[in-house]
């Protein structure tokens, strides 16, 4: 039997119930504690939160599917210790994760009025349109990206479509061919150089608070900060200290720590720190992509090998 706890695409859902029992019950409900102790396959997502105390109450569980990229909801050790195979779907969101950088981005930096009425004379009509100017085009900054994989290459691909010079820092030093024209540098030099800075990095611990009050005091005083990687990457208390000082600087944050945003975030309320609820991966296409992760749980469960395992941890 396969728990899914919380909602994939219908199709996958389908797909999988053909070939085995399936319960959809979220964690919490008394359907999923019933269901856990039988379960031998979750399908997890976001707010699943796969700790010791969950897999005591899960003995015949052998495997683990993540419909998305990040693990960090899942202790990878634990799920070794007892045997229980994690699977993902590493590139499944990336290009709708890529396309939400830019859509922001231009948000951020094009003022596009309506015409919702007819103008009363050709002086409203003028004011309309002077107040959308502009003050650049993207061809005329410089994009920096903290982080080069599946998605940050994505971002420095439409960059370069569209004129921008771009950095980026990165752990990996990476060939020529795979850095979509992107110039590698140091993160001190991504931060002050660069009038959008995007991250993209992953979930290891060295990542928290990436972005604090050493970073932002070298970032430029009117720069875009975008995150759509982790909530934690962003110190919020120095970043919101940064925006009020800086009120020509906007920082865009898909994610966020703790989700839901907390009622005390110092970010909320602030006119340059645009909020949005987590949903850079958020379009059809990428939800079904992260859904056929059911195909690699199918595949350990009839014992195969899996095609996108969980990168592996080390103690």
């Amino acid at each position: 039997m396969v728990l899914i706890t919380e909602p994939i695409d219908p199709a996958c859902v389908a797909w999988l119930r053909e070939r085995t029992d399936i319960v959809e019950a979220s964690v919490g409900t008394s359907e999923f504690q019933t269901s856990l102790a039988n379960a031998q396959a979750m399908v997890v997502r976001t707010y699943t939160i796969v700790g010791q105390e969950l897999l005591v109450s899960a003995p015949k569980l052998k495997v683990i599917g993540r419909a998305g990229v990040g693990v960090d909801n899942i202790d990878l050790v634990a799920c070794a210790d007892r045997g229980i195979r994690v699977v993902h779907t590493p590139d499944a969101n990336s290009t709708a994760v890529a396309e939400y950088v830019f859509a922001s981005l231009l948000a951020a930096t094009r003022a596009i009025p309506t015409v919702i009425h007819a103008p009363r004379d050709r002086a409203e009509w003028t004011d309309l349109r002077r107040d959308a100017i502009a003050r650049r085009e993207l061809g005329e900054m410089t994009l920096g990206l903290v982080g080069l994989g599946r998605v940050g290459r994505r971002v420095a691909r439409i960059a370069r479509a569209f004129g921008m010079r771009t950095l980026y820092t990165d752990l990996l030093d990476l060939p020529e061919p795979d850095r979509e024209g992107a110039e590698p540098a140091s993160i001190d030099r991504v931060l002050a150089e660069c009038d959008v800075v995007s991250l993209h990095v992953d979930d290891r611990p060295g990542n928290r608070h990436l972005i604090n009050d050493r970073a932002l005091q070298r970032i430029k005083p009117d720069a875009i900060l975008i995150n759509t990687s982790r909530g934690f990457v962003v110190d919020a208390q120095s970043l919101a200290a940064f925006l009020r000082t800086n009120k020509a600087a906007r920082a865009i944050l898909d994610v966020h720590d703790p989700e839901p945003i907390c009622p005390d975030s110092p970010l909320l309320g602030l006119p340059n720190a645009i909020l949005t609820p987590h949903v850079a991966a958020a379009t059809a296409a990428a939800h079904a992509r992260m859904s056929w992760v059911v195909r690699d749980v199918w595949r350990v469960l009839t014992g195969e090998e899996p095609h996108h395992p969980a990168p592996t941890v080390h103690r």
